[in-house]
């Protein structure tokens, strides 16, 4: 029977709520407010702007506010702005169709106008070098020192009023090089240097046959991944050869187009080489609806690299002379990074005119690969131009790296930098001078312009990247804003420092990421510079000594083969007295037997020849032992307690894996065995709870049965009002009063329900749980061999931290050196086990992607695939495994020298 005092309340509730509900149905403002939050009437959300559009125009004064922005940290510490440059582009026919290829068009006596780069007045001609002049026929030296007053009038502020698209402006030069005081290029004949290539015999037809096959074959996955950049992402940094879109994370200037240059003309790529230079005459590098700020390094071996490379291939032909012209245009953006007190670089730079109202100094938290990695680009680009500047910057940041690496003490591992650097030039900890506080000599009074909210996001890492995402990773950060760390502050005096190490201790060391560029352009610098300049061959030297004093170590391994690899070490008190080790296997530090090899040739020095062959079969070995036949990115194992003496051992290996004590094993077991004696107790003290609660609903199951019986006695007699009325009261205590009896609504409830109270009215009496037993914990036998199943550790290694491959180049790079260096060709075919292991897991159906997992015997399946194929697969992977197999005079290292990136500069002569 329906009672209605106990749900009265409940009834009336109701029916206020549909009376609300039916006149707020009938207010139009509702429907219109549905339209606003769903995209209905009014708001059409398929209209919103494509990715790449660019921002709004930024206000004088401040930012653009209406531009979306994230925050990324990049591996020097600074905190930047940038849009979301990972986005989609799915469909965007201005730059996602490139034109079917044709002819090139170029006339070989057109020239391009760049953008107009004034700066600060120059008395006389341009700089040229003493001896020569500049190699580039027909150059002219811009100039590049106006009058103060017109150093930032590259765009008009006509022209600026009537476009949306911010673009970067010359901006004052806080701290200029007097020319005086420029550092010039060595001068004088170039220093004789041994050969560094092997004297290769005629090849047997035979040999020629097998060369060329595998050549072709290199050659069609080149042109299929390029084919896959060309058709899906065309102009766009990057593709993402899965889903067929591309993204942009190097500020939209076709990173993959200007990476591949090079590559497509040692390929005899003509046509598709001609179009690309074509698309490169229409990027601006002055501005980028990407990114507040441009990641210097990244930018400097990608796109100064490659289009100062792609035009020395070939061979200054003025037919191509708009590689250099846009070389020159970006370069004299980038020159804004070295405008600091003590001239070292700052690593993310603000392009946007309203972020440069202030001073700055480069970081103090800044990566040695970053701002030890520029000097062959503008090396180059000096000797091409005969512009001094552009050496002079580089210069100055050497002699910085130099003076540490020759201060006592200065780094904790003699010869070495650590990660970090401090390059404020600012000591923080130390007292001011007594003094005034005010700016330096001639100097403007400050004003502190704070930087624009984050109003944006930023992509996950490849995230990072790194990606950026890094050749060599950005964190994201989606935190508010706050003042840019390089910005000086009002009276911003600080007790000067040289180069420091950056952050706490003494450092983490290693050939790794974020360090290894910087001592792999040492050897190449001196060959840019045709053994002219000592102190390059000093740095090297000392830096090969280091790394085999400290870092080489031999791993324990199947088979027992001779090989080697470079650790990571940690100095906790700034000197080697308390080093720490992690016995990795990084991918990135695969360049390092490269490295040894082309300095054990160039100064002699056979005995790193050796150690470069070692460490180059560590990263084949590396290869052949995963199930996919290419190795992760980051891994660790076991090292040989005496190199000289080193067998492959299961028991140490499997400690390694579980290197958990025996005696932390025992009390593991005892703690087991205490928890099952008061697990079992626990067990029967709730079985027995439950046996009576079991009982308890027996008992409430036969209420029914009873209710039954005695309706069967009253049989048809109905109950008095009074009885019913006071039953009722009885049985719901909790209404006021019982119901006026006789009523017809209440005839009605009472004849829809009955007044018998069954057991699944009662509320459920629970069950007390059973407690859970205690695992029995793992052997250390048994838990070894787990993780071998499960993580799917080869025999050696003792964890596999990052399972990934990302197309990376830094293995086949090493194995290419060794072929070319000692004319062994057990390289080739080590080289060719690779390529064909690497294009079965990373091959699409359009190009080539990064793989998650390369312990999978079966990586090739589009669940493992990244959908990501950096500029860098085509830059330089391809390129090496092409290189391997063409005849030993393209690219010669008897007159080419070749950047990170793979791209090759001639050497002087």
């Amino acid at each position: 029977m329906f009672r209605f005092r106990r749900y009265r309340m409940l009834l009336i509730c109701a029916f206020v709520i549909t009376v609300l509900l039916y006149h707020v149905s009938k207010n139009s403002q509702w429907d219109r407010s549905s339209e606003f939050w769903h995209g209905g009437a009014g708001l059409n959300v398929e209209e919103r702007p494509r990715p790449y559009s660019p921002p709004a125009s930024e206000p004088v004064h401040g930012h653009d506010h209406n531009n979306q922005a994230g925050t990324d940290v990049g591996t020097n510490g600074d905190e930047h702005t940038f849009g979301p440059h990972d986005v989609d582009h799915p469909e965007e026919p201005q730059r996602g169709s490139p034109p079917p290829p044709a002819p090139s068009t170029l006339d070989p006596e057109s020239t391009i106008q760049i953008a107009q780069l004034k700066s600060v007045d120059q008395e006389g001609a341009g700089y040229g070098l003493p001896t020569k002049a500049p190699t580039v026929p027909g150059w002219k030296t811009p100039n590049n020192h106006a009058e103060p007053q017109e150093q930032n009038k590259v765009v008009s502020t006509e022209a600026a009023a009537t476009t949306s698209t911010i673009h970067w402006q010359k901006p004052k030069e806080w701290f200029p090089v007097p020319k005086e005081s420029i550092i010039p290029l060595p001068t004088g004949k170039p220093q004789a240097i041994p050969a560094i290539q092997f004297a290769f015999a005629e090849e047997s037809p035979t040999d020629k046959e097998i060369r060329l096959g595998r050549l072709a074959k290199i050659k069609t996955e080149a042109q299929r991944a390029w084919s896959g950049y060309r058709e899906y992402a065309w102009t766009h940094d990057e593709l993402k050869p899965v889903s067929k879109k591309s993204k942009d994370p190097f500020c939209g200037w076709a990173a993959t187009l200007v990476d591949t240059l090079d590559t497509l003309w040692i390929m005899g790529m003509k046509d598709e080489f001609d179009e690309a230079v074509e698309a490169v005459r229409d990027i601006d590098f002055t501005t980028t609806p990407y990114r507040d700020d441009i990641p210097v390094f990244e930018t400097i071996i990608r796109y100064l690299g490659g289009m100062v490379g792609a035009y020395d291939m070939t061979g200054g032909d003025p037919k191509y002379r708009i590689l250099l012209d846009k070389a020159v245009e970006l370069a004299e953006i980038l020159m804004g990074v070295f405008d600091t007190p003590n001239r070292l670089p700052i690593l993310y730079y603000n392009w946007k005119p309203s972020y440069n109202k202030n001073p700055r100094r480069a970081s103090s938290h800044s990566g040695v690969a970053e701002i030890g990695s520029m000097t062959m680009e503008f090396t180059r680009l000096a000797q091409l131009t005969g512009e001094d500047k552009y050496y002079d910057a580089i210069a100055r940041i050497v002699d910085a790296l130099e003076e540490l690496q020759n201060r006592e003490h200065g780094t904790a591992i003699p010869g070495l930098f650590p990660e970090h650097l401090d390059a404020s030039g600012c000591n923080r900890s130390a007292p001011l001078p007594p003094g005034p506080q005010h700016n330096s000599p001639g100097a403007p009074e400050q004003v502190v312009v704070p930087p624009p909210p984050n109003t944006g996001f930023r992509r996950g890492p490849q995230a990072r990247r790194r990606e950026p995402r890094q050749k060599r990773a950005a964190t994201p950060n989606n935190g508010p804003t706050t003042r840019d760390p390089e910005e000086f502050p009002p009276g911003w005096e600080c007790v000067p420092q040289n180069l420091t190490v950056g952050g706490w201790g003494g450092g983490s060391f290693s050939m790794g990421g974020n360090q290894d560029s910087t001592y792999e352009y040492f050897p190449k610098q001196y060959l840019m510079l045709g053994g002219l300049e000592p102190k390059y061959r000093t740095m090297h030297e000392k830096t090969a000594d280091a790394v085999k004093e400290y870092l080489l170590f031999r791993p324990m391994a199947e088979g027992d083969p001779d090989i080697l690899f470079s650790a990571k070490a940690y100095s906790s008190d700034g000197t080697t007295k308390k080093m720490t080790y992690e016995f990795e296997v990084t991918h990135l530090t695969c360049f390092l037997g490269g490295m040894f090899g082309l300095g054990g040739k160039i100064f002699n020095r056979p005995e790193d020849v050796e150690i470069g062959e070692r460490l180059t079969d560590g990263c084949v070995w590396a290869y052949e032992s995963m199930p996919a036949g290419v190795m992760p990115e980051h891994s660790f194992v076991v090292p040989c307690k005496d190199p000289t003496d080193c067998h492959f051992d299961k028991t140490t290996w499997y400690r390694a894996i579980d290197p958990t004590s025996q005696e932390t094993r025992d009390q593991q077991m005892e703690d087991y065995k205490a928890n099952m004696a008061k697990w079992k107790v626990n067990v029967e003290k709730a079985k027995a709870e439950n046996a009576l609660a079991e009982e308890r609903r027996r008992l409430a199951a036969v209420a029914p049965a009873r209710a039954d019986d005695e309706a069967e006695v009253v049989g048809s007699t109905k109950a008095s009002p009074v009885e019913r009325s006071t039953l009722e009261t009885r049985d719901f205590p909790s209404y006021e009063t019982a119901p006026k009896p006789g009523g017809k609504l209440q005839d009605i409830m009472d004849a829809a329900s009955n007044n018998v109270i069954t057991v699944a009215d009662q509320q459920p009496l629970d069950e007390v749980p059973l407690p859970i037993e205690p695992l029995r914990p793992l052997t250390h036998l048994e838990y070894v061999e787990d993780r071998i199943k499960k993580d799917h550790i080869p025999p050696g290694f003792s964890n596999l931290r990052d399972k990934r491959y990302i197309l990376r180049p830094e293995a086949i790079e090493s194995v290419w050196y060794m072929y070319r260096i000692t004319g062994d060709r057990s390289w080739q075919e080590k080289g060719w086990r690779m390529f064909e292991a690497v294009i079965r897991a990373t091959r699409t159906d359009v190009a080539h992607t990064a793989i998650r997992d390369v312990t999978t015997k079966e990586p090739g399946n589009e669940a493992d695939m990244e959908d990501s194929m950096e500029s860098f697969w085509l830059a330089e992977t391809l390129k090496y495994f092409y290189l391997l197999f063409e005849t030993p005079d393209v690219v010669s290292l008897d007159e080419w020298v070749l950047n990170t990136e793979a791209h090759p500069f001639r050497r002087p002569k």
